[in-house]
């Protein structure tokens, strides 16, 4: 269990994806460019089941920022996107206004 301190330690904000490409070495996952404030990270994400690519260009989201990198079978991920989960589904969580891209989450 984590405390409320250690809760307080993740920089969750508001993302818009830019782009979204299949990754050349998984079936499961996307690398998604996106956008957080002036900032551009790259993504690995495993929401090829439930999302195509055209429909997830222009989508805001919650990211993780302030994640060490990771690499994702040989691709470098610098964030994590929130779902939940339904089955075999990922369900991204988005904001139900619009907000802008860098917005803090609290």
């Amino acid at each position: 269990m984590a405390s409320f301190q250690e809760f307080k330690q993740f920089d969750f904000r508001i993302a818009e994806i830019l782009s979204a490409a299949l990754h050349p070495n998984a079936d499961r996952l996307y690398v998604l460019k996106v956008k957080v404030g002036s900032e551009e990270k790259q993504l690995v994400a495993g929401i090829r089941s439930t999302y195509s690519a055209d429909e997830l260009v222009g989508k805001k989201i919650v990211v993780v920022n302030n994640l060490d990198p990771a690499t994702l079978r040989g691709i470098e991920s610098q964030g994590m996107l929130l779902a939940a989960s339904d089955g075999d589904r990922a369900i991204l969580l988005i904001p139900e206004r619009d907000v802008p891209s860098g917005a803090k989450v609290s």
